[in-house]
């Protein structure tokens, strides 16, 4: 008994550690806007965010975590253990943010863990146990909002500030500037809760996926508040860590932008967030307040974008959820040939 607590032990352990590099990762994702636009310096923006990313374990509830947790893989259709499953996802989602955040590429580390999930779950039982569900839920929803939830972050950005444009059009630039830095707190606050409230669930997700597979939480029962308050808190902690390269990349490579662009850009990411959230859809919050960014830039004129730098955050998204998956079921097969089970 004492072996398999040590087991679950370092499998949650595991987990926060992917979770940490979600929060470094995605640090740019919260402050990017704020101190390419100078609305914070770099330490309090991070500052600032991690305590917004926290306070979404009190806002959006637990829909994410119950749809990692139990609506992708069949946890009962898996033929071999749940924990040797549970490693080989988190080796794989690791694998693929940790060498993203230290080159700088602003990837989706929510489909990190969803492509280790796939492919230790494939590897395991087949395409079988996958769990493809609608349009609003399971692995259909999660592929369809590789698409959507950056056009929506797009089409929101881009409604915002024009509407923010049309409504101060008399208003001087400086003055707009020096109103919109403060306003950026705002928005930067409510992209962060959203950014907590959606992210720091998946790792709550992948824990509860391990508890419920060795039989120690039912399917439909609440989330344990423990697993919750360690997700948020480590998330927190990683954007406090902050990936300053991936930051860089983010907040100063893909196009500059005034403080009222990086409203709109935060809102608009923000809002989409939100809708996701409450839906239980594990959405790509770096897809979303990218699109949302670029949106916004283009909003100026087509070149505002450097689009050589955007093509390369495309071709790290397309690589993202293949190469964790890969990852992840290479290390379950050699597991398995190890005689692990």
């Amino acid at each position: 008994m004492a072996y398999e607590f040590e087991i679950l032990a370092g499998l949650v352990a595991l987990a926060l550690l992917f979770d940490l590099y979600n929060g470094m990762n995605d640090a740019a994702n919260s402050i990017a806007t704020v101190v390419s636009t100078g609305a914070l310096s770099p330490l309090a923006a991070v500052l600032w965010a991690a305590a917004f990313n926290f306070a979404g374990l009190f806002v959006y509830g637990t829909a994410v975590a119950k749809t990692i947790g139990s609506g992708l893989v069949d946890v009962a259709a898996l033929p071999v253990g749940i924990p040797l499953v549970t490693f080989a996802a988190l080796v794989g989602a690791i694998a693929w943010a940790a060498f993203a955040t230290h080159t700088g590429l602003p990837v989706s580390i929510s489909h990190c863990l969803i492509g280790g999930l796939v492919g230790s779950g494939v590897a395991a039982g087949g395409a079988s146990v996958l769990i493809w569900g609608s349009p609003i839920k399971g692995l259909m929803s999660t592929f369809l909002f590789i698409v959507l939830s950056p056009l929506i972050g797009l089409v929101l950005g881009l409604s915002i500030l024009a509407a923010v444009a049309w409504a101060l059009r008399r208003r001087s630039p400086g003055s707009m500037s020096r109103g919109f830095r403060l306003a950026q707190l705002f928005s930067s606050a409510f992209y962060s809760i959203g950014h907590g409230g959606n992210d720091a669930q998946k790792t709550a997700g992948i824990i509860t996926f391990l508890f419920i597979g060795v039989g120690l939480h039912a399917k439909d029962d609440p989330i344990p508040f423990w697993i919750l308050l360690a997700s948020f808190t480590t998330i927190a902690i990683g954007t406090i860590l902050g990936g300053w390269k991936v930051i860089r990349t983010l907040g100063q490579r893909v196009t500059a932008l005034r403080p009222h662009q990086g409203f709109a850009a935060e809102t608009g990411g923000a809002v989409t967030l939100a809708m996701t959230a409450v839906a239980g859809i594990p959405v790509s919050t770096t897809h979303t307040i990218t699109g949302s960014i670029i949106g916004v830039g283009t909003a100026q004129r087509f070149s505002a974008v450097r689009w050589g730098v955007t093509r390369r955050i495309f071709g790290a998204w397309i690589l993202t959820i293949p190469v964790s998956a890969t990852v992840a079921g290479l290390v379950l097969l050699a597991s398995l040939a190890l005689g692990l089970r």
